[in-house]
């Protein structure tokens, strides 16, 4: 009942949060900032906070997170499964979800915040939710992944920052594979839990995805700025 109790009050104090969550390569970001220019919503930013939990970890209560961050960029990629690349993602073990919680109790606003974070699964979030679709997990089909990353990933200092000195092509096609993982996962907790999956394949428009989780996150109108 205490457990309850707590869980509870904290759904009441995140009621302000929309989660925007699922797959790498799947627009979130981009939504993100078109609902921000449209509503009066902050932005949190999963892959901005990230660079946070580094300080904040410790090898007892974040062990992959902890030896993620010891590894050189090649040394995550290299010698390595997608498989095994996957299961040691930090994120799949609930090692990051506690930070951005903790953001987001510490961040003061009366103002909507939406969670742009490509970590958050469905099994976290959904005690928090007042309703079912104040998450969204977009996953992008297979295609839509690969011209997004391999336009992301065209720019050479960007591989290097991520993969190191090994070889691109290779950490690419890993990445690929493992995010396909990711995304069975996501999609496996959330129809689990009745959470709503938003496919992404290119055929609709930044706007019409808008207004789409506008609605769902049930955002108001403009306010103009």
């Amino acid at each position: 009942m205490v457990a309850d109790n707590q869980g509870a009050d904290l759904a009441r104090r995140l009621s302000h949060v929309r989660w925007l969550a699922g797959g790498t390569g799947s627009g979130k970001s981009t939504l993100a900032r078109a609902l921000a220019e449209r509503y009066d919503v902050l932005i949190y930013d999963g892959d901005r906070a990230e660079r946070g939990y580094v300080s904040r970890c410790t090898a007892h209560e974040q062990p992959y997170l902890w030896a993620l961050r010891q590894a050189p960029p090649a040394q995550k990629w290299n010698s390595r499964s997608a498989q095994e690349i996957f299961e040691s993602m930090p994120s799949l073990h609930g090692e990051t979800f506690g930070f951005v919680v903790d953001d987001l109790l510490a961040m003061r606003t009366g103002r909507p915040v939406l969670v742009d974070d490509f970590r958050t699964l469905p099994r976290e979030v959904a005690p928090l939710l007042a309703w079912p679709e104040q998450a969204a997990f977009l996953l992008p089909t297979p295609q839509f992944r690969d011209r997004a990353l391999r336009a992301r990933f065209a720019d050479a200092a960007r591989a290097r920052a991520n993969w190191g000195d090994s070889d691109h092509g290779e950490a690419l096609a890993l990445r690929l594979a493992r995010d396909e993982l990711w995304d069975a996962e996501v999609r496996r907790q959330a129809v689990e839990l009745h959470l709503p999956v938003v496919s992404i394949d290119g055929s609709r428009d930044v706007t019409d995805l808008v207004d789409d989780l506008a609605a769902r996150f049930r955002l108001g109108p403009s306010t103009g700025r």
